[in-house]
């Protein structure tokens, strides 16, 4: 019974110890989970700290990239939001909120709009990290002057229909004699009404040559009427005469450069430097017909008038100046100052109703110092209103060195108030009403313009 037994026992200890060596082969084979050998543990070890190690770069690389994109956002938006608030100061509107979106360009919406805005109004992407070229430029405001002051965009141009009307009106007293005393003249009054018509139809072409630089070209066609009331002096007349004089034709034209000299911005000064060539291609003063005999300095006969009133000043003119614009939401200050010389003509000479000519020698036309200063204020997107204050001092004219006898220094002031509406981004209307402030300024002034941009 015993041997049986052990007998039974051998094979099952056989097969445990068969299994148990089994299990330790394969134990050895295929490791368990998580349990390295001491020498593999080691290097797994090294590989991860070298993974960390290189994530931890990438990770500072991308921080630095990170900080310059955001950077070159900040000077993208700054650009922009310079930009955005003269094209709302130039259109009445509310300024855009720029929105930065980090890998594109800013995106520009109302602040009335949605805070996300459509696809369709997203400008060109540009990259991150380039700021764009430097586009800004002086806002628009209602020209009331002659000199714009804002710049033609580059690449474009600007045709400008212009028609100006004016009307003026002096009174002129002249004492030929002596007096006894205070109370009795002893002698002859010649007292004078000068009324004249002017209409001036204007053709204006401007080219933007870059972003701070454009051209201009001005041709004039220039129409006067003008009737005198008088008493003929010299002829002791009780009956007022009528003398009527009229001129039309080309006027003198007038080429002028601009040049944007600083990069200005919300509430900082833009200042425009700009130079004008005028022309003398209008008929002037000494070619036209004077109502004189043989000679108008102390000619009894003739009322010493032109019989045709002449287009043009006659004297070639060179004239620099500098314009400024200060934007100050929700208005827009602006002014210019400048300096007109009139060249010297020699030898002139007057051409009178026998057809002779009076020789007059050198003359030179006065030089004129110009100052003026205006107000604009945008109503809303299309419609916009300005203010201003123009005056101009004429210095005396000069013949043969000295001054013609009676000239004296004019002082010519007129307050300005205009406005324009913008049809749409193309077309704009522009107009301009001035009144008079002195006795030698033009009493009323208007002025229509279109420019019209290709």
């Amino acid at each position: 019974m015993k041997r049986t037994s052990n007998a039974r026992r051998k094979p099952l200890v056989l097969a445990l110890v068969l299994g148990l060596a089994g299990g330790t082969a394969w134990a050895q084979e295929a490791p368990v989970a998580g349990v390295q050998p001491p020498g593999d543990g080691e290097d797994r070890l090294d590989g991860l700290q070298r993974q960390i190690n290189e994530q931890t770069r990438q990770l500072e690389q991308t921080r630095r990239a990170l900080e310059q994109q955001q950077q070159a956002l900040a000077q993208l938006q700054s650009a922009l939001n310079e930009e955005v608030l003269a094209n709302a100061r130039a259109r009445g509107a509310p300024a855009p909120a720029v929105m930065p979106v980090l890998g594109q360009a800013p995106v520009l919406a109302a602040q009335s709009a949605p805070a996300q805005a459509t696809p369709a109004a997203r400008p060109a992407q540009q990259p991150v990290g380039q700021a764009p070229e430097s586009d800004s430029r002086p806002p628009e405001v209602a020209q009331i002057f002659d000199q714009p002051g804002v710049l033609t965009p580059p690449g474009k141009f600007v045709l400008e229909p212009s028609l100006q009307y004016g009307y003026s009106a002096n009174d002129r007293v002249a004492l030929v004699g002596y007096t006894v005393i205070p109370a009795i003249l002893i002698g002859l009054i010649d007292v004078r009404q000068v009324k004249t018509t002017t209409a001036v139809a204007t053709l204006t072409g401007r080219y933007g040559l870059n972003r701070r630089f454009e051209l201009e070209a001005k041709v004039p066609y220039v129409y006067l009427d003008g009737d005198t009331v008088s008493r003929e002096i010299f002829t002791g007349s009780a009956q007022d005469r009528v003398f009527n004089a009229s001129g039309n034709g080309i006027g003198d034209a007038e080429l002028t450069a601009r040049y944007q000299i600083n990069r200005g911005g919300p509430d900082k000064a833009f200042y425009i430097g700009w130079l004008r060539y005028k022309s003398r291609t209008g008929k002037d003063l000494f070619d036209v017909v004077t109502d004189c005999v043989t000679r108008c300095v102390g000619n009894t006969t003739g009322t010493g008038l032109p019989l045709e009133l002449p287009t043009g000043s006659g004297f070639e003119a060179l004239q620099p100046g500098v314009t400024w614009l200060y934007p100050s939401d929700p208005v827009v200050f602006f002014g210019s100052l400048s300096y007109l010389h009139n060249f010297k003509r020699r030898n002139v000479s007057r051409l009178l109703v026998d057809g002779q000519r009076e020789p007059l020698g050198d003359i030179e036309a006065g030089d004129i110092i110009g100052f003026n200063l205006g107000m604009g204020l945008a109503l809303n997107e299309k419609a916009a209103i300005s203010i201003g204050y123009d005056m101009n001092v004429v210095g005396k004219t000069q013949q043969n060195g000295r001054d013609v006898a009676g000239a004296v220094r004019v002082t010519l002031a007129t307050l300005l108030l205009g406005g324009t509406y913008r049809f749409s981004d193309r077309v704009s209307l522009n107009v301009a009403l001035g009144a008079g402030l002195t006795r030698d300024t033009p009493d009323v002034s208007f002025t229509a313009r279109v420019p019209i941009t290709f």
